[in-house]
């Protein structure tokens, strides 16, 4: 019932079913496509219980919740009433930089709980390992091994469908584009072709052998253009024949070109990113996870975040390590939880204590925004405490090599 009312209030506040266009939520907010900002009342949300603060970035109006998120999310979908009809977005209003951000977020946020999760799993078991409480020969630690390994070689697979639903393309349609860059086939020939030298070709046309299996940028460039060749193919085939022709012809002309082209393309940005990245690390080891240490938290304010989490998901995918986002981000946010859990400490106030206490564990744990803007940002010397703390221990990680494997 708590939630239920909420969630109404929440409604009325922005503007009503009537102003949403669409809306979802992450770790710890509410993300609001609206139709017209002007008709939100921040001021109102900003003094609801369960509400830490809103924020409009990225052609999105975010409302941040904390933990109980999900829980305000599924409330809210029993009272709002969003038209299946497409409308058009407002570009012009939109910086570039926003249209960047508003892109990698809307990609990669819907895949970070399995991300997490898979992590997690990830780590659990190195432990395990480590303290030999499991035979890493046995069956129970290969089958658990691949069961938190399949997110990361099927990821381009995740991200088709995520880049779908950010591009407009039809999500299944995507997902098997993602499927034929995975095909065993697929693989078999590119092991083949790289054991003896010998080449793939498609209507006579060269195919880069190129293990796509964890790949990140090839997959979302796929989709891109597969945004524009799928409303074009739809407007050129007769109506009667639509339901069959549209997909045939798009997976006609996406999946060679993704295959010729724009897969190799990707995984030539990729590398040469990743490449970029590890030269840096070489010569300037300490740099990168002490500026990201730093300024996280005001990367986090303007969902720019996002882009480095993309960084060092490729990272990971091409090396299995990743000294961009991981890193920094992590003693970053163990600062911020530092800061909070310091304010509860010396705090008199019984509800500052106890939110500092709820929100400390929880950006230790690695999810910050409650922190931030239920505290640090508001009274500004913990946030700067944080980002001196972030950055000294970004510099102690950078100078003794640490990474994220």
């Amino acid at each position: 019932m708590k939630y239920e009312k909420e969630a109404q209030q929440i409604l009325h506040y922005v503007g009503g079913s009537e102003n949403i266009k669409t809306f979802t939520h992450c770790a710890t907010r509410l993300r609001f496509t609206l139709k017209n900002d002007d008709q939100v009342d921040e001021s109102a949300l900003r003094n609801l219980t369960d509400v830490i603060g809103t924020v409009n970035q990225g052609g999105q109006f975010q409302i941040i919740i904390g933990n109980d998120v999900k829980y305000v999310y599924k409330a809210l979908q029993q009272f709002v009433k969003v038209s299946d009809e497409k409308i058009p977005e407002n570009e012009e209003h939109k910086s570039v930089l926003n249209k960047v951000l508003d892109t990698v977020a809307g990609i990669f946020v819907p895949i970070v709980p399995a991300l997490a999760g898979s992590g997690m799993l990830k780590a659990v078991l190195a432990i395990v390992a480590l303290l030999g409480w499991i035979n890493t020969d046995g069956q129970t630690y290969q089958i658990l091994n691949f069961i938190s390994d399949a997110i990361f070689y099927f990821l381009p697979m995740l991200l088709a469908h995520s880049a779908s639903v950010k591009f407009g393309t039809n999500p299944y349609l995507s997902i098997t584009i993602g499927g034929i860059l995975l095909h065993p086939t697929f693989t078999a020939m590119i092991a083949t072709a790289r054991e003896t030298g010998s080449a793939i070709q498609l209507f006579g046309l060269p195919v880069t052998p190129v293990n796509y299996g964890s790949s990140v940028i090839p997959i979302i460039l796929t989709i891109w253009f597969m945004s524009y060749v799928e409303p074009l193919v739809d407007k050129i085939v007769p109506k009667v024949t639509r339901i069959f022709s549209t997909p045939l012809i798009t997976l006609f002309i996406v999946a060679p070109v993704a295959l010729i082209v724009i897969g190799p393309l990707g995984t030539f940005l990729g590398d040469g990113l990743a490449g970029g990245i590890r030269w840096l690390d070489n010569y300037a080891s300490w740099l990168i996870p002490m500026v990201i240490g730093t300024f996280t938290p005001l990367l986090v304010m303007t969902g720019m975040h996002y882009a480095l989490i993309s960084i060092g998901i490729n990272s990971l995918a091409k090396f299995g390590f990743d000294t961009v986002a991981g890193p920094g981000m992590l003693v970053s946010n163990i600062a911020q939880g530092g800061a909070v859990l310091a304010v509860a400490l010396r705090s008199k106030n019984v509800k500052l204590r106890s939110l500092g206490i709820s929100t400390g564990i929880s950006a230790v744990l690695g999810i910050t925004e409650p922190a931030l803007y239920g505290i640090n940002l508001p009274y500004r010397k913990p946030l700067y405490s944080a980002m001196i703390g972030g950055g000294l221990g970004g510099l102690f990680l950078g100078i003794m090599g640490v990474g994220r494997y």
